[in-house]
């Protein structure tokens, strides 16, 4: 119960990270100029580091703690146990199982892409007013265009299974409101799925738009 918990707690934690990063991202495509002032801002920030501390701790702890889950799971249900599969009926669930199925492999994708994100936009942080210029040389890479690509779909897809296991764990999950927080974790699911997976192919082909002196 105690690692579900956390699981949970992680999850959501990173859900909401994402949904406040991709609003700052979105400023980079709608008003460039704005996005660089949020962006030095957000950096002069002194709890910022703090906060990103809190956000790798729960980057790993979160698939650490699903490993460890998983791992006693399948020891309890033994060798022979096959998948389980869900019976409920309806257009997403097939949707929802190859979301399920996915797990370990969306997972991954979306780990391996943590690292080579934060080498490429963090370690070291672009200067103040070049954030959108190197956002741009990063995504001119065919390759990592592709990554970012494939990591916004991996990360609906986690997002698919995972909003619903997480309310689950804190137990929210009741008959009165199931069908509700389903079509709600899925609506967020892939409102995040879709942003991250276009976002980057929309700054790619947006016309370059000058940004004044000074950023």
């Amino acid at each position: 119960m105690i690692v579900g918990f956390w699981i949970a707690v992680t999850g959501l934690a990173l859900v909401l990270f994402l949904a406040v990063h991709l609003g700052g991202v979105l400023l980079a495509l709608v008003d460039p100029p704005t996005f660089e002032r949020y962006a030095a801002s957000l950096h002069q920030q002194g709890w910022l580091p703090w906060l990103e501390v809190a956000l790798l701790a729960a980057a790993l702890a979160h698939p650490l703690l699903s490993l460890h889950r998983a791992h006693v799971n399948r020891q309890a249900r033994g060798p022979a146990a096959g998948p389980l599969r869900s019976r409920r009926q309806g257009p997403w669930e097939p949707v929802a199982a190859l979301a399920g199925r996915a797990i370990p492999w969306s997972g991954s994708l979306l780990l391996l892409f943590l690292c080579l994100h934060l080498a490429q936009l963090r370690w070291p942080r672009p200067a103040a007013g070049a954030e959108l210029v190197a956002v741009l040389e990063v995504l001119a890479s065919p390759w990592c265009l592709a990554l970012y690509g494939a990591a916004g779909v991996a990360a609906g897809l986690h997002l698919i299974h995972g909003t619903e296991s997480a309310v689950r764990r804190l137990g929210l999950l009741e008959p009165a409101n199931a069908a509700a927080l389903r079509l709600g974790g899925r609506g967020l699911a892939l409102l995040l799925g879709a942003g991250f997976t276009l976002v980057p192919i929309a700054l790619v082909l947006r016309p370059a738009v000058p940004l004044p002196a000074g950023g």
